[in-house]
C-alpha cells in the first residue's frame, strides 16, 4: 500500500481557492472512488521549530499571527487564523511523505502551494516550502543526495533559492511557463518549453540525463502540477491533454522504479476556470494517485 497523508486541516483557511481546497476534493474522491493501493492517512504534528529550520522565524511569526499583515499575505491571498494550522499540517504531511517513500519505496501527500515560498516570505499562493523543508528531513533521516522533480506549468524559483547552496539536493525543473524563473546551475535543470509536442520527449531526456550523470538519489520529491494541461486557465499549453499528462505520470514513476529510487509526491498546480471544472480538476490528479499506486512498496533499511 502507497501511504498518502492528508488532514482536514490541510483546507483550514478561510479563503476559498484551488490551492486551500483541492485537497478535501481529492480525499473526498477517494471516499466515493477509491484507488486499489492508496492508503490515506493522517500525518502527524507539525512543529514551529521544523518551519524556522527553512523559513525566517519572523516570516513564520507573521503567518501566524497575521503581522504585519503584508507578510503575512505575501503569499497572496487573505490571512486568517486557520492559515497557521493549515501550513503546518499540508507541510508536515510532506515531510511525512518523504520519510515514508524512503521505508516503503512511495508515498505522497495531499498538500499544494510549495514550490514558490521564500525564506522569508511567500509567492505566488505558497506560503512554505514543504520541497525544501521535507528534503532538509530526509538529509537529517540519513538519505544521502535528494532529487527534487518539479513538473509544475511554472517555475520552483522557490524551492532554487532555499536548495541552491545544498550539494546534496539536485533539482530538475520542467516548465511550460516563466513565471518564478530562475538561472540554473550545475545541479539545477531549468527547460521552459513551448510546444507541447516536445513535453513527454524533454522530460524523458532530462531525466536519462540526470540517471547518467548525476548521484544515486535516496529520494525523489516530485511536485506533480497538473497546471500544464490544456484546459487550465492559469499555466496551461495548448497540445498538453489528459492522456498526456498520464503518460507523463507513467514516465516518472516508472524512471524512480526502474533505479531503485524512493518518490514521494504532492499535487501542486491545477485551477479551475472557464475550460476546466472541479470534476475534471480531482481526476487529474487522480492521474498521480493511480500512477503511485502501481509503484511496488517494500520494507526499506536505512
Amino acid at each position: 500500500m502507497v501511504q498518502v497523508f492528508y488532514s482536514p486541516s490541510y483546507v483550514g483557511a478561510s479563503h476559498a481557492f484551488d490551492t486551500t481546497r483541492k485537497s478535501k476534493w481529492v480525499a473526498d474522491s477517494l471516499s466515493t472512488q477509491a484507488i486499489s493501493g492508496i492508503d490515506l492517512r493522517a500525518p502527524q504534528s507539525f512543529t514551529r521549530q521544523q518551519v524556522i529550520e527553512v523559513h525566517d522565524p519572523d516570516y513564520a511569526l507573521a503567518v501566524e499571527t497575521g503581522e504585519p499583515r503584508s507578510l503575512a499575505e505575501s503569499q497572496g491571498f487573505p490571512w486568517d487564523a486557520g492559515i497557521w494550522s493549515m501550513v503546518l499540517a499540508s507541510n508536515g504531511g510532506v515531510v511525512e511523505a518523504a520519510l515514508a517513500a524512503m521505508q516503503s519505496g512511495a508515498a505522497g501527500s495531499l498538500s499544494s502551494g510549495l514550490h514558490h515560498a521564500r525564506r522569508a516570505q511567500g509567492k505566488g499562493f505558497c506560503t512554505f516550502n514543504g520541497l525544501a523543508i521535507a528534503a532538509r528531513a530526509a538529509l537529517a533521516s540519513g538519505a544521502r543526495s535528494i532529487l527534487i522533480l518539479d513538473l509544475d506549468a511554472h517555475c520552483g524559483g522557490g524551492t532554487h533559492s532555499l536548495i541552491m547552496d545544498n550539494p546534496r539536493i539536485w533539482q530538475l525543473d520542467v516548465s511550460v511557463c516563466s513565471f518564478d524563473s530562475y538561472e540554473p546551475s550545475e545541479r539545477t535543470v531549468l527547460s521552459i518549453l513551448r510546444d507541447a509536442s516536445e513535453y513527454l520527449p524533454l522530460i524523458a531526456s532530462r531525466l536519462e540525463d540526470l540517471g547518467s550523470h548525476a548521484p544515486q538519489f535516496d529520494l525523489c520529491l516530485y511536485n506533480a502540477g497538473m497546471d500544464p494541461f490544456e484546459d487550465c486557465d492559469i499555466g496551461g499549453l495548448e497540445g498538453i491533454s489528459q492522456e498526456i499528462l498520464a503518460e507523463r505520470e507513467r514516465i516518472v514513476f516508472d524512471w524512480c522504479r526502474e533505479r531503485g529510487i524512493p518518490v514521494a509526491f504532492v499535487l501542486a498546480g491545477g485551477y479551475i476556470g472557464s475550460r476546466l471544472d472541479q470534476r475534471r480538476l480531482v481526476d487529474l490528479h487522480r492521474l498521480t494517485l493511480s500512477a503511485a499506486a502501481r509503484t511496488p512498496t517494500r520494507d526499506r533499511q536505512q
